[in-house]
């Protein structure tokens, strides 16, 4: 199979297999006139399989979201046809309206507009809190 290089653009590189649905999903990819093309299992030696986004278009990213639901991803901004700049991601220490707080009592639950906001409680087994209740979200 032969996926044409892109110009300008955005790649996204080591997406664990069988996420590239929820990584379109939450970038909102479908809102874009551009050419985006999904690799899904793709071969890798790294990673065994792995899925890959080709965006065909410039635009702002938001890193935090990528992160938090795949922090192995690689995104290369492509240039004039080469990679201008490659960024490896980490888990954010927070995040903002990704994840919405579970527990009916949380003020988040009865105040319109405000942000669902929570904070990284534990690197290791990627635990986040929500700032106003303390209720767990685990990725």
């Amino acid at each position: 199979m032969k996926v044409d290089s892109i110009v300008n653009g955005i790649v996204l590189d080591h997406i664990t297999a069988g996420k590239v649905m929820e990584v379109y999903d939450a970038l909102k990819l479908d809102k874009l006139d551009c050419t985006v093309a999904i690799l899904k299992n793709v071969s890798s030696n790294k990673m065994g399989k792995k899925d890959i986004l080709k965006i065909d278009n410039d635009f702002d990213i938001d890193l935090d979201v990528l992160g938090y639901i795949d922090h192995n991803i690689t995104v290369s901004y492509i240039k004039d046809g080469k990679t201008a700049e490659k960024k490896h991601l980490a888990l954010p220490e927070r995040i903002i309206n990704v994840e919405k707080c579970k527990n009916p009592r949380c003020i988040t639950s009865v105040e319109r507009g405000l942000d669902q906001e929570f904070y990284l409680a534990n690197r290791e087994k990627k635990i986040y809190r929500c700032i106003y209740c303390d209720t767990k979200v685990t990725k």
